[in-house]
Order: C-alpha cells, then structure tokens, then sequence
C-alpha cells in the first residue's frame, strides 16, 4: 500500500466561533498543519451572515466568549448585558488576529464535497471552485443554525421590492421609513420585531405561532457591575462549567408546586424583572421544562403579563400563546410593548393564512394584501443536520451522510459517526443543549485531546463504533422523553420542516453531566471509538 501524504494534517469547515476555536486548538497547541474554509466573505460565521437590525446575543454577554483568552477574558465585551452583532464579530476578528489565524482561513469558499479515501486514511475536500484539498482529519464547525429555512409560500419569487432571510442579511440593506413585512416570531424575528418598529414606516407581523416571550432585561453595564464582573469572572466560570446549560447561573432545584401560588408568583416577577429566558426557565424552579403543572404555572404567568403590558385586547389575544412553555426560551427588550405602537400591525396566520406573495406585498385570505417595500423571512433553519445533508459527504464504504441518517441523524456524543472515520462535527445532531461557546470548548479540547491521543500512539484513524452511536442516539432520545421540549414541534426536534423525522437534537442531560460522559469515555481510552493506522483492517471495520 502506497504511504500517501496528504497537503494538510487537518481542514475545518467553518470560521465561526467553533471554527476559530478549532483552528486554534489543532495549530497552536498541537502544532498541526491546519486550513479553515468558510463560505462567507468575513470571519464570524453566524455573526457574519446574521446582520439583521436587533441582533445580539441572547446569552449573557458575560459568558457567551471564549474562556481560553485569560488576558481578556476579565472584560466585558461591548457596553451591555448583551453583545449586538457588530461588537461580537469585532470581538472575533480580535481573537483571530491575537492567536494568529488569519492567514489560516480562506474565506468566500464554499464546500461542496468531502470523500474519504479508507486506503489511506485520507479525506478529499472539494470547493465550489473546483479546488480539492486533502488531509487526514476533517472538523465540521458549520453551525447548528446555518441552513436557512423559507416555508413554500405561492409568489415569493414575483414579489418586486427586497425579499430576504435575516440569516443572509445584506450589508447594503436598510429598512429606516419603509414599509415591512417579517415572517416568523422566533428567536430571530422578535429581535428583529423590536429593532425595526424603532425605525420602519410600519411594520406588518406575520405570526405563525404565538411565542413565550420574557424581557432580556438589556441595560448598559454600570461600573459597578463591571468592576465586580473583574473581581468575580473565575467564580462565574466555574460555576459554568459544573451548571446545567452553562449561562451564566446555578439553576434551581426547587420544583415549582413546592411552593404556594403567591411564592411562585412572586419568584416569577422577580425573573420577568431581572430578565433572560434562560433565567425564567431554569433559575426560577427545577421543573419548568420537565412537569406539565411546572410548566402550565410559568405559562399562565406569561400570559398575565401579555394581559397588563398590550393596550388592544384584539392583539393580546393573538399574542397569547397556548400549549406547553417548551420552544428555545425567547426574550427580548419590549417585544409585547412594540405592538403597542401606531406603526405596528399583527396579522395571525393560524386564523389568517397568507393566500400568496404578489408583487406588491402579501395577500392574505381574508383579501387583504399588505403593500411592502421589504419582506423579511425569519423563518428559521433546517438545524444541526440540514447543512450536511445539502453537502456530499461520502465515508468509508462510499457511504453518504443522507444514507447513513436516512432514519432520522444521530452521532456518538454530537461529535462523530460510525461509517465516517476522522470526521469530527462540532454541534453535530444530538449534542449538548447549553449555551454555545461553553460548549463548543467543551467539543473542540475532547476532540483534540482524541486526536492529539491518537497521534502521539502513532496512530490517524479514528471511527466511532456503530454500537457507540446506536446506544448514545438512543440515550438522548429517551432522555428527551422527559422533557416537555420533545413535546412541542420547533427546530430543536426539527418538527418546524415539512416531513423530516422528528428527534430531539440534543443530550439534555445538562453540561456538567455531558462533559462527565466525555471524561470517561476519555479516561477509558476513549471508549466507543477505534484508534488505528488504516492499514490494519481490523481496525478499519469497527463492530
């Protein structure tokens, strides 16, 4: 067998925060030979391409960064509990400068194929430009949320002014005294929602489903607040990584019928004042997201609020949502004070379909069309899975990524799959659910402490088992049994895409028990996976 070399020790695919990090981690530390590839024409990933008005973070600043950075890490990054777009990209670019990266990265290159040579141990990667690259390892940092998703509305291609989705926002793109339209009240769109109605000539809110939505409590940092920030970081840190999604805070333990209807409301008024969804699911009581009654209290608590803060009664109707408390927590500065405003209208489609997109605006079934200058679809994404299945991905055997997730995707550990040797995905299907940057350091050091392992026993092959993902696919699933988020359709268990399988995509175990499972499966010699030069076939055919 021929010894072949390939041009790089390893390619990552993504120049957001996870591929930065990877970049980071497998250059600097382990001194590989490493080139990252990313599609957009700057560095940041998300925080590139999500250049929509009102975009931030909607972790707390505080901790939504690297924690590897020590000499920054003690400084908040921008003026306010959350970070705006702007000021998380120039954050990025920072890190890649300081690290030296740059040069590491080439950017406007998409990826259309990945194919895996098991001869040789070798992956091919092939750009939309015709450019192939190989290497022996492959980190997929695509993102979780990065296949933008448009719902199949007649018309949408006859409509004459600016039609676009906020995860492609563009940069030439302003919506200062025009007429708008958005689609969707996630996340994404209530952010949206509440930057634009700031500035719009007025704004038309297509609903499709009515959102639990809490206040984010944004606010300038006091100087106070930021000198006991200083004094404090390594604590906050530390309670990050032993907490459960890694926010910021210690969650509660107290089930909320523990307690009288006046202490729970009283603990919920003091969360709706302080702020942050994650923080009203999971600071206030241990079993919002776990026990019907938990949950119906946090729910009933909402829609009182929705109650006193909305003047019209007809609009607080159609804002009131029903059904379990159990989509991403969603928050945001004044989302149920913006329908308040003169040039602001809501249009329920769950009673109200949009009949089509004309060239004009939106025709709804009632025959009322909405004349618009700019239409926004924040419609969501087809996540964790949908970017790998728009890419030819093809492991050992010539198996490809749809055939290999044809009954609905999984992994071993959110990070790697049977069939599909030294491929390693950052957020892949069924990682952990915690806030990103922790976890994606969480990812990035395991799977560098596995390659670095591997290497140094002289060994460039590594394949999880199929028994390893079978079992790990299926523990996330039954443990999403208990929870109420597999209970209701979102992109967390990809109900929000017409036909795909629905599976929770997550281990939501917590952090803290999920970095324990990769400290002994570590500590194991890192159990479920075979290590081994390509060249002995009983390694290359895991059982």
């Amino acid at each position: 067998m021929a010894d072949k070399t390939p041009e790089l020790d390893a390619i990552v695919i993504g120049a957001g925060m996870g591929g930065i990090y990877a970049l980071h981690k497998l250059r600097n530390e382990l001194g590989l030979t490493v080139r990252a590839f990313d599609r957009a024409g700057g560095i940041g990933g998300t925080w590139w391409w999500n250049r929509y008005p009102g975009a931030k973070s909607d972790s707390e600043g505080l901790v939504y960064r690297f924690s590897f950075d020590k000499e920054t890490i003690a400084e908040p990054i921008g003026n306010n509990r959350y970070i705006d777009q702007a000021d998380m990209q120039a954050y990025l670019e920072s890190i890649v400068d300081k690290f030296g990266l740059r040069e590491h990265i080439q950017l406007d290159t998409s990826i259309d194929s990945m194919v895996f040579d098991e001869a040789e141990g070798i992956w091919t990667v092939t750009t939309g430009g015709g450019e192939t690259h190989t290497a022996h390892f492959v980190v997929t940092a695509l993102g979780p949320l990065s296949a933008e998703y448009y719902p199949d509305i007649k018309g949408r291609d006859t409509f004459r002014g600016r039609l676009v989705h906020t995860a492609t926002w563009p940069a030439d793109l302003t919506i200062d005294g025009k007429r708008v339209g958005v689609i969707g009240t996630g996340s994404t769109g209530t952010q949206f929602i509440c930057a634009a109605s700031k500035t719009a000539a007025h704004l038309t809110v297509f609903q499709r489903t009515a959102q639990y939505v809490v206040p984010n409590g944004n606010a300038p940092f006091t100087e106070d607040e930021k000198a006991d920030y200083r004094a404090n970081h390594q604590k906050i840190w530390d309670e990050v990584w032993t907490s459960y999604v890694g926010a910021g805070f210690m969650e509660s333990h107290v089930p909320a019928m523990s307690i009288s209807a006046e202490e729970r409301r009283r603990v919920f008024e003091a969360a709706w004042a302080k702020g942050n969804a994650f923080r009203f699911m999971l600071e206030t009581f241990s079993d919002i997201a776990l026990d019907p009654d938990a949950n119906a209290a946090a729910a009933d608590f909402i829609r009182s609020k929705i109650k006193e803060i909305v003047r019209d009664p007809e609009t607080a109707r159609k804002l009131m949502p029903s059904g379990y408390y159990a989509r991403r927590p969603v928050s945001n500065e004044d989302y149920y004070e913006t329908f308040n405003r003169d040039n602001v209208s809501l249009v329920s489609l769950k009673e109200n379909p949009i009949r089509e997109i004309t060239p004009d605006g939106v025709l709804t079934e009632d025959g009322v069309e909405h004349e618009l200058d700019v239409l926004v679809f924040a419609t969501g994404f087809d996540a964790f899975d949908g970017t790998y299945r728009q890419m030819d991905i093809r492991g050992r055997g010539g198996v490809t990524i749809q055939e290999h997730w044809k009954d609905g995707s999984g992994s071993y550990l959110g990070i790697s799959c049977h069939r599909f040797p030294n491929m390693f995905m950052i957020f892949g299907p069924c990682t952990v659910f915690s806030n990103l940057p922790p976890g994606i350091e969480t990812q990035v050091d395991w799977i560098t402490g596995l390659i670095k392992t591997a290497l140094d026993d002289g060994k460039r092959y590594i394949e999880a088992t199929e028994s390893a993902e079978k079992t790990w696919t299926a523990t996330c699933d039954q443990i999403a049994q208990h929870s109420l988020f597999s209970k209701v359709d979102s992109f967390i268990n990809g109900g929000n895409i017409p036909g795909k399988k629905k599976r929770l995509q997550f281990y939501v175990a917590g952090l803290a028990t999920y970095r324990k499972k990769l400290e002994e499966a570590a500590d194991a010699g890192y159990d479920g996976f075979v290590l081994g030069d390509p060249s002995r076939a009983e390694d290359q055919q895991p059982a």
